[in-house]
């Protein structure tokens, strides 16, 4: 069975627009470029199409990788920002950690910055990066996480290492467990699982077999084969449990609650 996010996403869209109205300034969100290259272009495209539609002010800038970082600081700067949205994947020569750094706290809207992941462990989820928080509303929109048994599969900075510490919080307190390209017994661990979540960007990865039967199922894989787009997750895992479809699953929120940041910044930046 497919798990129907749009209804999620309207409920968080709605929300956001109220916040807006009561609002005495425009939110603004900046993406910053500085590789040149068409899939980054064509995302923000539909990011500003997204941005216009919930009232939100949006502006991409270009810049070579060596001024970088000092446009970012001027945007630090800059008050009539709110949020600040790096598209990647950077240039080779820039070094990432440096780069979200540069990036101030409060205008972290996408939840990079160092300082903001820190503070996950601590239970402060001011910016948590948009996928992992995207992963965390859907679960709790479609059951109950005390208790349940949770494998992520991948480790990577913005998914699977925040996710994991988002949902062992106190009051989900779920018990996790995250796997990766050295793990043993993988589908030992997925099959034992209430809920598994998958990012890998291998397409179709976890199969039917591996996964018990009524499990919870998040794909965060966005992977292009043969001319169409699909997930980690293989379509047979359907026949067995709930799973997020690619595209219109954890994509869709995601995409939306970094809009939520960028109205959360403003409405922190004007008290």
């Amino acid at each position: 069975m497919w798990i129907d996010c749009k209804p999620l996403a309207k409920a968080i869209e709605k929300n956001i627009k109220e916040r807006i109205n009561s609002l005495n300034i425009t939110p603004k969100l900046v993406s910053v470029v500085s590789k040149d290259d068409p899939s980054i272009m064509s995302y923000l495209k539909s990011q500003g199409k997204k941005a216009e539609k919930l009232g939100i002010s949006f502006e991409v800038i270009k810049v070579p990788p060596k001024s970088l970082l000092s446009s970012l600081n001027e945007l630090a700067k800059d008050k009539s920002v709110s949020g600040i949205f790096i598209a990647r994947p950077l240039p080779e020569e820039l070094e990432e950690k440096d780069v979200f750094a540069a990036v101030p706290v409060e205008k972290d809207v996408e939840g990079v910055n160092p300082a903001n992941l820190g503070s996950l462990i601590y239970g402060e989820e001011l910016f948590p990066p948009c996928t992992a928080e995207a992963v965390v509303k859907i679960l709790e929109n479609v059951t109950e996480l005390p208790g349940k048994r949770i494998t992520i599969v991948g480790r990577s900075v913005t998914v699977g290492k925040p996710l994991s510490i988002m949902l062992l919080k106190r009051g989900r307190d779920a018990t996790v467990t995250v796997c990766h390209s050295k793990t043993q017994n993988l589908v030992k661990l997925t099959k034992e699982s209430d809920i598994v979540v998958v990012a890998v960007g291998k397409a179709h990865f976890l199969k039917k077999e591996m996964v018990k039967e009524g499990a919870v199922v998040i794909d965060v894989g966005i992977n292009y084969v043969n001319g169409k787009w699909c997930g980690d997750v293989d379509p047979s895992v359907e026949r067995v449990g709930y799973v997020t479809p690619v595209p219109g699953g954890v994509g869709q929120i995601t995409t939306i609650l970094l809009f939520d940041h960028v109205v959360r910044a403003a409405e922190r930046q004007t008290g």
